[in-house]
């Protein structure tokens, strides 16, 4: 069997993650798994990407051993402190309180497994955003738009969010929670494994 006859799934749920990888001409099902994301004491930004990315790609693989299964995760992170998706919209007003003005790091981490040729692929990529000073006013605004209320940060890049970022330094995929040229090469070193 050749990898372009095996069948592709998406371990999200996340809209923009299932938009990219259709842009990149892909065909996949999608199959969101419920994962603990809670932070591990002690594990680095990457370590917790690539290790949850990994957590929802084994989830779904453990079923559907014979498919290409994807997992990504996305966090932004404020000098130490690792920032996922709000709780409430009281959380989100305070974590993009604590962005403005301010330069943080997004990184996504990507999983690629197949589980019947035992082949797993995992990597992270990352890149630098500085926001712009918010006011109370916009911040609450957005908030109550609903938008930030999936997302990590409380915020998305390539929505109404925009506005809040001054700019970045890295790839616009990562920060929407899916780097597309990460997953190109991971696809291709999954098919020169598999190709052995």
């Amino acid at each position: 069997m050749s990898i372009s006859t095996i069948k592709m799934i998406l371990a999200s749920g996340s809209p923009r993650r299932k938009e990219l990888l259709s842009k990149l001409g892909y065909e996949f099902n999608v199959i969101a798994p419920d994962i603990d994301e809670t932070v591990i004491d002690g594990e680095s930004p990457e370590q917790h990407v690539m290790r949850l990315a990994l957590a929802k790609a084994m989830a779904v693989a453990e079923n559907n051993p014979d498919d290409l299964v994807i997992g990504a995760d996305t966090i932004v992170v404020l000098g130490e402190r690792i920032l996922g998706k709000p709780s409430s919209e009281d959380d989100a007003i305070s974590i993009l309180t604590l962005l403005s003005g301010k330069a943080h790091i997004v990184y996504t981490g990507l999983a690629l497994t197949l589980f019947g040729d035992e082949i797993i692929k995992s990597d992270f990529d990352k890149t630098r955003v500085v926001f712009n000073p918010l006011n109370h006013t916009d911040i609450v605004g957005y908030v109550a738009s609903g938008e930030p209320l999936d997302k990590a940060g409380a915020y998305g890049i390539q929505g109404m969010g925009s506005f809040l970022v001054k700019n970045y330094d890295g790839e616009f995929d990562t920060v929407i929670g899916f780097p597309t040229k990460l997953f190109s090469k991971m696809y291709e070193e999954v098919v020169s494994c598999r190709n052995r």
